[in-house]
């Protein structure tokens, strides 16, 4: 039996120990970057100094600016959402933020960021500490609700009191829903996409399986891997899991059914099924492209999502009392 995916696998191991480097980042550039003053206390515990936030805007503040959308990303989300004139590649939202488009840059003035715990900018666990070395694992965790206390330090720093519309997909409905929550006087309009109050069983124990795949890859390193080799298997894998929770049964029956790839040939253990080649092929694009411990870190913020009164007054007297601590 011939195993090709191993191959793979394994040849890209080998290019691993000597280069390339991982591209996260690199693949965004264009962005503006926000510095955060003062130490910035998170909802567990642990600061992070000199917080920075990567945003991206379209179009034109009015004089009130109150025509400004904050846009939330998913959890891989970078604050590239539509193209501009610093970078003229295609944003994850090109078909719906534009001229005449659902979110509109002739009236409204639209603002993205990539969440803290990312890799595209903002200040996450690969990110220097105040040392000069990578956060890595030593970076604290984080909650959805510290994402949004952020953006909106951002908010405050670009002089916008009141967002017209909060809008969010996946782990943007999250923030939106929170921002709404947290921010109850600053939110105009909410738009919530896919997302839930709190996270359900079901999607917290899809992201501990990949959560798992990943940590069980051994250039892991408990999250210190910078120096070495990434753990490209384990990000392969849980990007495997991921996606299957991306699309549902009937959407994967009518694009690919049972077809195979090679219906002529006899059946394969590595990927063989339509469905089976198009998991593979956009798991190995993304497990260099964005970074393992956010994965880690981004993940677990969702499971622990839960904007309810009493958890989110809970997280607010602990993070209080750490600051007074």
């Amino acid at each position: 039996m011939d195993f090709p995916c191993i191959d793979k696998l394994e040849s890209r191991q080998r290019d691993l120990l000597s280069g390339p480097e991982p591209t996260y980042e690199k693949i965004v550039t264009g962005y503006q970057t926000y510095q955060h003053p003062s130490p910035f206390t998170c909802d567990h515990g642990g600061q992070l100094t000199g917080m920075r936030i990567a945003y991206e805007t379209w179009g034109t503040p009015n004089p009130e600016k109150s025509n400004a959308i904050l846009i939330h990303t998913g959890l891989s989300g970078s604050s590239h959402a539509r193209s501009h004139e610093l970078n003229r590649n295609p944003g994850w939202w090109e078909k719906f933020i534009g001229p005449g488009l659902a979110i509109d840059t002739n009236k409204f003035y639209v603002i993205c960021t990539n969440v803290i715990g990312g890799c595209y900018g903002s200040t996450g666990p690969s990110s220097l500490d105040e040392s000069g070395a990578r956060y890595a694992t030593t970076f604290p965790l984080l909650t959805v609700n510290d994402m949004v206390r952020a953006q909106f330090h951002l908010m405050d720093y670009l002089g916008i009191r009141k967002l017209h519309a909060s809008v969010g997909a996946s782990m943007g409905g999250m923030q939106s829903l929170c921002a709404a929550a947290l921010h109850s006087e600053r939110v105009g309009r909410l738009v919530t996409i896919s997302a839930c109050a709190r996270s359900h069983p079901y999607s917290i124990a899809l992201r501990f399986a990949q959560r798992q795949a990943l940590m069980s890859d051994p250039n892991f390193n408990r999250g210190h891997y910078y120096d070495g080799v990434q753990p490209h298997v384990g990000m392969k894998l849980a990007r495997s899991i991921a996606t299957v929770t991306y699309r549902s049964g009937p959407e994967w029956e009518l694009r690919f059914g049972r077809r195979r790839q090679k219906p002529d040939q006899p059946p394969a253990l590595c990927p063989d099924f339509l469905i089976e080649t198009y998991l593979d092929h956009q798991s190995e694009r993304f497990c260099l492209q964005y970074d393992a411990n956010s994965l880690l870190y981004v993940s677990k913020a969702m499971d622990m999502f839960d904007i309810s009164h009493s958890v989110t007054q809970r997280l607010e007297r602990q993070r209080t009392e750490k600051q007074t601590a």
